[in-house]
Formats: C-alpha cells, sequence, structure tokens
C-alpha cells in the first residue's frame, strides 16, 4: 500500500480551518492552547462533533462497572498463590475489559510529579520555542503538533501533544531543563514494567514465561511517549479531545494531572475512568489483540474536554520491535480457529494507522481475515 505525501505528513498550522469562523484572525493562533487562550466563545465547526454523545456515558463507581485492578507487587511476588492470583487478575482484565489499574507498581510519586511538571514546562514554552520541536513525518523523533491528523481528518482534536520515540534510541526535547534526564529514568522503569505484565500474560495464556517477550523482540521495543494537553474548551459538550480508537503497540501506559477525561468503550457503553491516587492507568493495544488471535481484545477509549480546566495526560505506548512480524501466534490457530488477521510487520502497521483517519473508525478492523 502507497502512501502519498499529503497523508504522511502531520499538518501543523490548522488554525487556517477556523480563523473565518471566529473572530481569531491572527496567523499566529496556531495551537489549541493559543486558541483557548485567546478568549474564544464558541467553537469552530471544524471542532464539534455531533455523534459525541451518542452512545451513553456511565460513572465507573458504579458496582456494575467497577474497572479491574492488578497488583504489580504480587505479580512479582515470590509467593506463588498471590502471583497465581495476580496472574488470574491480569488476564481476565485484558479479556474483559482490556484496561486495567495498576497499583503498587514501584514507580516512585515524585518521579511521575516531576514527568507532569517536565510536561507543563515544555506546553508552557513560548510557541517560537515549541516550533523547533514541530515536526513533519511521522517517523521524525519528535514531534509536536495539534489534533492528530489535519491532513486527512474531518473534526479536529481540542488538543495539543509532544510525541518522542524514545526505545530502542532515546529522543527527547531538550527543553525545559531536566525534563529529558526525569523522562529516561520514568520511562525505563515504564518498560521494566511492561516486561513484567507480558511475562505475566504469557503464563496466562499458557505460554512459558518469556514468550510474548520473545516472540515480539522486546529488547528492541519500539517505545513512544505522547504528552497531551486539553486546554479548556468554551463548548466542551461538543468538542472532542481524541476521538475512539485503540492503540498500535501491545500495552499503554497512561497518567494524567486531574481525573475526568478519559473514557473506556465496555459493552457498547462509554465508562468514566476515575484511577485511584498513584495507580498506572494500562490498556491492551492492537498487537497483543492480535497475537492471542483475539483472545484478548484491545481496549477501544476517547478522551473528552473541560469548560475551565486544563488536563494534561502522559501516554507511553509499548510496542514490538519495528522489524518484527506480527501475526496470530500458532497456539492459538488451529482448523476451528483460523487466523482472524493478517501478518504485517509491527513498522508497516504503525505507518498506516498513524496515517489514517479516526473518522473511518478503527484501522485494527481493516487487519482482519
Amino acid at each position: 500500500m502507497t502512501l502519498s505525501p499529503k497523508s504522511m505528513a502531520a499538518t501543523f498550522t490548522i488554525a487556517t480551518d477556523f480563523t473565518e469562523h471566529s473572530s481569531i484572525h491572527s496567523s499566529k493562533v496556531t495551537t489549541i492552547k493559543s486558541l483557548s487562550e485567546s478568549g474564544l466563545t464558541s467553537l469552530p465547526p471544524s471542532f464539534a462533533c455531533k455523534n459525541l454523545h451518542k452512545i451513553p456515558v456511565l460513572d465507573s463507581s458504579s458496582e456494575y462497572n467497577t474497572l479491574p485492578v492488578v497488583d504489580f507487587s504480587l505479580l512479582v511476588s515470590g509467593n506463588s498463590e498471590q502471583r497465581d492470583k495476580a496472574i488470574q487478575d491480569l488476564g481476565q482484565a485484558c479479556e474483559e475489559w482490556g484496561f486495567f489499574f495498576l497499583i503498587n507498581h514501584g514507580i516512585p510519586e515524585n518521579l511521575i510529579n516531576s514527568m507532569m511538571e517536565g510536561v507543563k514546562g515544555f506546553f508552557n514554552l513560548s510557541e517560537e520555542e515549541k516550533k523547533e520541536f514541530q515536526g513533519k513525518h511521522i517517523f521524525d523523533p519528535i514531534r509536536y503538533g495539534s489534533s492528530i491528523n489535519t491532513a486527512v481528518e474531518k473534526i479536529h482534536c481540542w488538543r495539543d501533544f509532544l510525541k518522542v520515540f524514545v526505545h530502542p534510541e532515546f529522543h527527547f526535547p531538550h527543553k525545559p531543563s531536566g525534563f529529558s534526564d526525569t523522562a529516561f529514568e520514568y520511562l525505563k522503569m515504564i518498560r521494566e514494567i511492561i516486561r513484567e505484565l507480558l511475562r505475566g500474560l504469557s503464563e496466562n495464556l499458557g505460554l512459558e514465561p518469556n514468550y510474548i517477550n520473545k516472540a515480539t523482540t522486546i529488547e528492541s521495543s519500539f517505545q513512544v511517549f505522547v504528552a497531551n494537553l486539553y486546554p479548556p474548551c468554551p463548548e466542551p459538550e461538543l468538542a472532542v479531545g481524541l476521538h475512539p480508537h485503540s492503540d498500535h503497540g501491545l500495552l499503554t501506559v497512561l497518567t494524567e494531572s486531574i481525573s475526568g477525561g478519559l473514557q473506556t468503550l465496555h459493552n457498547g457503553k462509554w465508562v468514566k475512568v476515575n484511577a485511584p491516587p498513584n495507580a498506572l492507568m494500562v490498556n491492551t493495544a492492537d498487537q497483543l489483540e492480535i497475537m492471542s488471535n483475539g483472545k484478548y481484545k484491545s481496549n477501544v477509549h476517547r478522551a473528552v474536554v473541560h469548560s475551565n480546566a486544563t488536563r494534561i495526560s502522559m501516554v507511553t505506548a509499548n510496542g514490538p520491535s519495528l522489524d518484527q512480524l506480527i501475526s496470530p501466534a500458532t497456539e492459538f490457530v488451529s482448523d476451528t480457529h483460523p487466523p482472524a488477521y493478517t501478518s504485517v510487520t509491527y513498522k508497516k502497521y504503525y505507518e498506516l494507522s498513524q496515517s489514517n483517519s479516526f473518522d473511518n473508525g478503527l484501522f485494527l478492523d481493516r487487519m482482519r481475515i
């Protein structure tokens, strides 16, 4: 499949889409943050999502919708009974929800807070300083921009983002001071957690503990850090922070500055996600669904926005090696359960999924046989 230069480029100057519909006429207004701070009182048409509330939204505090919790300390425990219980909880969460809260994960709270301060510091840089990291191509190791892919999407997202490739080679903005060093430490700990989670999932699938790690060449895994800024929105009931989507990798880890912006799709309804203090939010992603031949479900989620609060999310997408060919594992393929997905290298999958418009539905659906 050949992609045109237009679809490969993530254009940054989305201001041309909304200046004619608002009181903002300055060419300097090129980000959602600057648009939000400009005194805008109504949402530009290119951001209005008419079907945002078509599906009911439930509160996660209801007994029926209690989100699963996995205790990481038990997963790495020397107590076999405790570890078996944690593996069972982990597998059940990935089958039924594709999402779970990870508690007692070992990442110091002050490190997470320092990362969040670094993200705030980056987005508070001047527009001129941030343009240094703008990027144009999906494989640029550092990209700063707005929305998702304005070259192809019909409805823009109310967000600014920083997207960085951090493994197997570590890239990171050199501003603000100290942010890169903090990120290196934080992301190394995330990779260690991912290895242990994949070991637990391998055992839950009845495989040897290192099966998934070996099959995905995890030592050279492709890890992407994404910081999302969702500024106050004049009409949050019409806007979307991120369209409904599933993630491209194996497991995605998320933390946020305030609760109330993330929603996960479960049994045909949106469920509000309110994380316990210092918990990580983890969701299964496309490559894990493909490898398990559908046993684990790639989680579909979205971000909504607020009228009077800025929300920041820190997302770490953890995938296989870019060169790895991903297909359903032979252990889950038989005459009665044929492969449900086509085989493709992770690099090609990432390339195609990132060039896809979320207006056109889930990219994973295109991989189904």
